[in-house]
């Protein structure tokens, strides 16, 4: 624990103007990130008597060991800077909002040649139009099942797209009229474009023209006794009119909103937001915070709106809608000026942030209120305790392996094989007793000799040696002003820095506590390869499965918790899911060398012109049926490889492979003297480029795959 008197910076350094401040920890890893109308005030107010500060910001002054700031022009400059280093850092201390589950959106990708409708999750992807979130899944399906009658847009995968393109007929839903099967050219890349356009305007709320567009062409057929086309059309207007009145009106004057609402204690807050576009509710998100910082309503409201709109890209936010006209919250941020001028900018039209007062958008704020309420009390049945056993966790297992502190970034390794082959391990980090994925690594074991240790406790010392020796590696070249020079004496100090900086090195910031799977010869194996490298300040233990014991180096007999001991069930966690994942990399990695063709054999013949071939002839089977000179015109294909492909699909050897390699020691047509060749024959054909990989396609097709594929 640090006194925060011993990294102050001295009087006077710190400039009374506005910017963007963060502290950062003895690793220099940044531990918190906030703004200021001017630094001066808001550093010294983090130097006062430490008995007078709020208990979240003692615990953080105590960890930090440095803290830097950047001066910018302007408050909403500070504010973007403060989103992004957020964003960058991952500071501990900041509140974040975590989505309590991933919504679905129901996405276009416009950018797509030939664009596609499908449910998405995750990350936004650039030129993909998102309509949404919704609360499940199938209500998306139900919904384009219902307006595919009226725009008929591809939703297929890109495997079942292609193979119908090679095969020259559509799937099933161009057979019921349910996509304009632009694979097989039935409609233009260009027309089916516009089309998804159409799409999209439906669904962003431009749902009158759609209907009385169809409504006016009805008529047209009707007058000109065409009424089959007449009553087609009439059905598809019905079509359009259930799928809108899904979405009743709750703003009667279209209003283009979203509206907040939180609810919350000391300790957690739960969010609920409404989209609502044209009047209807479009889509429902929520959050539930953890009160890591000690922030009011309206600062908690202020980090929200970064959070929720910072993420989205400028350009793309205007075009998806993502920053609506209104934004309606329970209470104003702190800088109300400074937020507005912000999402103004995103969006590039004027935004006003205000609070519902009265009418109908106070009463769904009340809606809104009570969704969140609902969110809260289920979020607490959920997780009970939650905050107290993680932290009791920590608290047992430092107790009962005498560190000096919790362990707060716990690490723990793995290693897979199926006897000896395919060797595989995993990293999987646990931080504050929850896990942090984004951290995870795998490790390929490649032994002395590149063909895998001998052992699990060789593979063990191989991954511990490599991960430090990054550490120790990435440590020192950080290059970060504020780190010193790279002494052993020279830790990290405060001051002005600049606002561009990289994104931290990966293996950059060191473990308080290593587990290993496995008894004393594991942990022997990772104790030696800490002391190789002379990383001294990582405490370390092994987890053995058979009475789950916990095993410290050097020691004779183990250390046993208790069943019921919370910091044994953490440690459980944590080893389970580094076997998890060990396991699922070394499935990966066995399924795929065990994939093998005939096609491997022909010498020059890679991955890549593997996929070609396949590519162009569309099954084995027309390859069989090639001839040389047919195989020959595949861009990348020589006349030697055609030959080599002919002789080893129909059984024969042509000359120049039997008689070897030329006089010169070139081998045949591209084929490596040394062995290149021989190394591509070791990869398996490229799944994306290779129609045998995919489940679907012709009977002809399946018959190929039976014939060259073996498991």
């Amino acid at each position: 624990m640090a006194d925060p008197a011993t990294y102050r910076p001295a009087p006077g350094e710190i400039p009374d103007a506005p910017g963007v401040y963060r502290f950062r920890d003895e690793h220099g890893r940044v531990i918190y990130v906030g703004k200021a109308k001017s630094l001066r005030n808001r550093l010294n107010s983090y130097f006062q008597d430490i008995a007078h500060l709020h208990p979240r910001t003692q615990q953080m002054v105590t960890t930090a060991a440095s803290v830097q700031w950047t001066v910018v022009g302007t408050e909403v400059e500070a504010l973007a800077l403060e989103y992004s280093w957020i964003k960058e850092f991952d500071p501990r201390f900041n509140v974040k909002y975590r989505d309590d589950k991933s919504y679905p959106y129901l996405a276009v990708t416009m950018a797509d040649e030939v664009p596609r409708v499908q449910v998405m999750r995750g990350a936004k992807r650039p030129g993909t139009r998102y309509f949404g979130p919704y609360a499940h899944a199938w209500a998306i399906r139900e919904t384009v099942d219902l307006l595919l009658r009226v725009f008929p847009v591809r939703t297929c995968s890109a495997g079942v797209f292609k193979r119908a393109r090679q095969q020259g007929r559509p799937c099933l839903l161009g057979y019921i009229d349910k996509c304009s099967a632009p694979c097989v050219g039935r409609i233009s890349t260009e027309d089916h474009h516009q089309l998804a356009q159409d799409f999209c305007d439906f669904m962003a709320g431009d749902t009158a023209r759609f209907t009385r567009r169809l409504t006016q062409r009805m008529k047209e057929a009707a007058a000109e006794l065409d009424f089959e086309r007449a009553a087609r059309l009439r059905d598809d207007v019905a079509t359009l009119e259930k799928a809108t009145e899904r979405n009743a009106v709750v703003l009667s004057d279209g209003t283009d909103a979203d509206l907040f609402a939180m609810a919350g204690d000391e300790l957690e807050a739960a969010v609920q937001v409404f989209h609502v576009r044209d009047g209807r509710i479009r889509g429902q998100r929520g959050w539930v915070v953890e009160k890591v910082e000690d922030l009011d309503d309206a600062e908690l409201v202020e980090h929200l709106l970064q959070q929720v709109y910072g993420g989205e890209d400028a350009a793309d936010g205007a075009a998806t809608g993502a920053v609506p006209r209104e934004v309606l919250v329970p209470v104003l941020p702190t800088n109300l000026e400074q937020v507005q001028t912000w999402l103004t900018g995103l969006r590039g039209s004027r935004v006003q942030v205000r609070v519902a007062q009265r009418g109908d958008k106070a009463e769904l704020a009340r809606t809104v209120l009570r969704n969140a309420e609902h969110a809260l009390a289920l979020h607490r049945t959920r997780r009970a305790g939650d905050l107290t056993t993680r932290s009791q966790a920590l608290r047992e297992i430092q107790e009962a392996l005498d560190l000096p502190t919790a362990p707060l970034r716990i690490e723990c390794y793995d290693v897979s094989h199926n006897q000896g082959t395919y060797q595989s391990a995993s990293m999987v980090v646990f931080e504050d007793g929850l896990a942090r994925k984004s951290e995870y690594r795998l490790f390929s074991v490649r032994g002395p000799e590149g063909q895998g240790a001998r052992d699990d406790t060789a593979a063990m010392h191989e991954v511990i040696t490599r991960r430090f020796r990054r550490y120790l590696a990435e440590r020192s070249q950080l290059g970060d002003p504020d780190l010193g020079d790279g002494e052993e004496d020279d830790g990290p100090r405060s001051g002005e820095v600049d606002a561009t900086t990289g994104r931290p090195a990966r293996f950059a910031y060191p473990p308080n506590l290593v587990v290993v799977d496995g008894g004393p010869p594991q942990v022997a194996a990772a104790a030696a390869a800490l002391a190789e490298l002379g990383v001294d300040d990582v405490a370390l233990c092994g987890l053995a499965k058979r009475l789950e014991e916990v095993w410290v180096p050097g020691e004779e007999y183990p250390v046993i918790l208790q069943r019921s001991s919370e910091g044994l069930y953490l440690l459980q966690r944590v080893r389970d899911e580094a076997h998890r994942f060990a396991i699922s990399a070394h499935r990966k990695r066995r399924s795929k060398g065990m994939t093998a063709s005939v096609l491997d054999d022909v010498p020059g013949l890679g991955p890549a012109r593997k996929a070609a071939l396949l590519r162009h002839f569309g099954s084995v089977k027309r390859l069989r049926a090639a001839s040389a000179d047919e195989i020959a015109t595949v861009p990348g294909m020589g006349a030697r490889t055609a030959e080599a492909v002919v002789a080893a699909l129909g059984g024969g050897t042509p000359a120049h492979v039997a008689a070897g390699p030329a006089a010169d020691g070139t081998a045949a047509d591209g084929a490596a003297a040394d062995g290149t060749a021989a190394e591509d024959r070791q990869e398996p054909p490229d799944p994306a480029g290779d129609p045998t990989n995919s489940s679907g396609g012709s009977p002809e097709a399946r018959d190929d795959r039976a014939g060259i594929l073996n498991a």
